[in-house]
Formats: structure tokens, C-alpha cells, sequence
């Protein structure tokens, strides 16, 4: 009971950090067209975690896109920073997306038991 109101409340923060991505957005708009397409998929998937705080075992599999996409962006901009593709700055964000990644993961409620067949 408590792991489900704390991952209620990571959900409802998570979701309003992607959601809040609409502003920035347009402001990038015309100067950066992929950062403000990426922010438009961010702010989208704040909605729906969102909503999916509310019943949070209805939506595991967006629970869990949310958290394996959260790894595998930080893991990618962490690569690109110790290549220097991208500023070393931008490791705030990795870590930030390694958190989310990692809080999800451990929140993330469990399947529902298979019920067998009645006989």
C-alpha cells in the first residue's frame, strides 16, 4: 500500500515534469526542430503518466516504457558526453533520466497473477 502511493506521487511529479516540456517547446520550434520534436513526445507521455497515476496497476506497460526509455536515453546521452558529441553539461540530464529510469523500476507494480482456467 505504501509502494503504491509513493509510486502514485513519482508519477504525478514525473508526469508534470514531462508535461511542463510544452513550454520549452515553442520556444524551440523553429530553431531547433528535433528538440522541439522530441519535447512534443515528452510532453505527451506526461499526460499519460498522469492519468496513470490514478491506477497505476492498469498501466504497468507504460510505467515500464516510461522507465527502460528513461535508461536507455540517459545511457545514450551519457555516452555521447564521454565522447564529446554533446557538452558535459548535459550530464545533469543523465542523471536525471537515470532517477526516473531507476525509480520506475523499482515502483513499478507487480503483474497481476494469471488465474487458471475454470474445469
Amino acid at each position: 500500500m505504501v509502494r503504491e502511493r509513493i509510486l502514485k506521487a513519482v508519477l504525478v511529479v514525473i508526469g508534470l515534469l514531462f508535461a511542463a516540456a510544452v513550454y520549452p517547446m515553442t520556444m524551440f520550434f523553429a530553431k531547433q526542430p528535433g528538440l522541439a520534436m522530441m519535447l512534443s513526445v515528452y510532453a505527451t507521455l506526461g499526460v499519460f503518466l498522469l492519468i496513470a497515476s490514478r491506477r497505476p496497476s492498469a498501466h504497468r506497460s507504460l510505467i515500464a516504457f516510461t522507465a527502460w526509455s528513461s535508461l536507455a536515453h540517459g545511457g545514450l546521452m551519457g555516452a555521447q558526453a564521454y565522447r564529446g558529441v554533446i557538452e558535459r553539461t548535459e550530464l545533469t540530464g543523465v542523471a536525471g533520466f537515470l532517477v526516473i529510469g531507476l525509480a520506475l523500476v523499482a515502483l513499478a507494480p507487480a503483474p497481476e497473477a494469471a488465474t487458471a482456467p475454470a474445469r
